[in-house]
């Protein structure tokens, strides 16, 4: 959803911030929905905002099915076709792990570095394509330590529980954060920082499904000049 302007929650939806100002709700005290962010809401109003997407869950049905709709492919199948987004040819290819059909959810303009916390003050802004999909994984998944995107990522719970983890190495012994995620939640602030050439460098890291997982992926695709 773009520019949102008063735009009512029926019922109750996860509500995800695909921008980089405040999303306001109006109630009082105001508060609002942080940058590259995400909550709960039911019944009430978001007062304005650039990118949203809204998730409905039902949490009685079982979500393993998901994979059969259109266009959800096993990861290590797309891969073999093409390595894509930094996985490689490393990618254990018999991981369960499925990717729904990515979709464009527009353009957005912003500081890399400033959204990344390695500067104060917004100096240079870059247009930044969005574009979103989700994941499943069986309970008990490890989805695969890696550390190459070259985009800006953040993940939002949809179903089950599962973690975000931060190696210092590319093995399980070396976990050294394990971010807790349940319906609702997104990881705090994007994992990576932005090199001098423009690059983006991240932690090795893994999604881990606890239970059956779905998770949305926002990702910020820089658009050349």
């Amino acid at each position: 959803m773009r520019n949102a302007d008063n735009y009512f929650v029926r019922g109750s939806a996860i509500v995800v911030n695909l921008g980089v100002d405040a999303v306001h709700i109006a109630q009082e005290p105001r508060k609002g929905i942080p940058p590259l962010s995400s909550t709960i809401l039911r019944e009430c109003t978001v007062e304005q905002a650039d990118a949203l997407v809204l998730l409905r869950t039902d949490d009685d049905v079982p979500v393993a099915p998901i994979v059969d709709e259109p266009g959800w492919r096993l990861l290590g199948d797309l891969l073999a076709q093409a390595p894509q987004q930094g996985e490689g040819t490393s990618f254990p290819r018999d991981t369960p792990l499925w990717r729904s059909p990515q979709d464009d959810a527009g353009t957005i303009s912003f500081d890399p570095a400033y959204v990344l916390k390695q500067t104060q003050l917004p100096e240079r802004e870059q247009q930044f394509q969005i574009k979103v999909n989700l994941w499943f994984a069986p309970a008990g998944t490890d989805c695969a330590i890696h550390d190459r995107h070259d985009f800006i990522e953040v993940h939002t719970q949809v179903h089950g529980l599962g973690s975000m983890q931060k190696f210092s190495a590319q093995d399980h012994a070396a976990l050294y954060e394990d971010l807790r995620m349940s319906p609702g939640y997104t990881t705090p602030d994007p994992f990576c920082v932005q090199e001098s050439d423009g690059s983006y460098r991240y932690p090795w890291h893994q999604y881990r499904a606890d239970t059956d997982c779905v998770w949305l992926a926002v990702e910020y695709h820089a658009i050349a000049r």
